[in-house]
């Protein structure tokens, strides 16, 4: 494990292998990764956001038109070494991750959605995670309404004690953002025979082994929706000006 503020030792999975079936009319040809936004691929803001944050390797987790991906980025982007482990099969979320443990070479690993961003500090993020001891950690936004999301609750000290499913509450409330801090014995325990979801079947299953929350109040943009998709130029251009 490298020092508790030092991510250049840290392996970064981006998950990168979803069908898209929501935006596909938006976003056809493609997939939703590499949707441009401002004249750029989705997927550069969050390789800017792990190189800012002084991650020096990145793996990719391909699956639908992975190719593209591949095609799209190679081997380097500025400081960053770039590998990928593509699906034969749709694999999940979590799937996804385990089938790219053998060239996962940190403990922990940081995940992220690809289809997803959240202005978050991943330094903070990742000190915060070691003084815990955590297993796993979800960084966590906050959102005026977590009926698209669902809803996690956390303990005074940030220990995840349940998750509720999106559509089953709504109002003000801290979401899943889509990046992860995961050891690798979390990581070992999901299953290899099978498609498996990190958020509706693993994050469960972790609860009371030591998986917490953190709680961030970073901006949040998932690209998922024709709708979310749209506010993305502004939801950039915005981050340019604040930067």
């Amino acid at each position: 494990m490298t020092s508790a503020n030092d991510l250049s030792g840290i392996t970064t999975a981006i998950l990168v292998g979803g069908l898209g079936t929501r935006l596909r009319s938006a976003v056809a040809d493609r997939p939703k990764v590499l949707a441009e936004i401002n004249g750029r691929p989705m997927l550069s803001y969050l390789l800017d956001q792990v190189a800012q944050a002084g991650v020096r390797r990145v793996v990719f987790c391909t699956g639908y038109r992975g190719e593209q991906v591949q095609a799209a980025f190679g081997t380097r982007y500025g400081a960053l070494q770039l590998e990928y482990s593509q699906e034969p099969t749709p694999h999940g979320t979590a799937g996804a991750i385990r089938l790219a443990l053998p060239v996962l070479q940190s403990d922990p690993v940081l995940a992220m959605n690809g289809d997803s961003v959240c202005e978050a500090d991943l330094r903070a993020f990742y000190t915060w995670h070691c003084g815990r001891g955590a297993s796993a950690s979800l960084l966590l936004t906050f959102t005026p309404d977590v009926a698209r999301y669902g809803q996690v609750q956390t303990d005074p000290d940030g220990k995840v004690r349940s998750f509720q499913e999106k559509g089953s509450v709504t109002g003000l409330g801290w979401i899943n953002a889509g990046i992860y801090l995961l050891s690798r014995a979390s990581i070992e325990t999901i299953p290899v025979d099978r498609a498996v979801s990190i958020e509706g079947e693993m994050f469960p299953a972790w609860i009371g082994q030591d998986l917490y929350g953190y709680q961030s109040q970073g901006r949040f943009l998932d690209i998922g929706t024709p709708e979310s998709y749209a506010e993305a130029a502004n939801f950039f251009s915005a981050q340019g000006q604040s930067a």
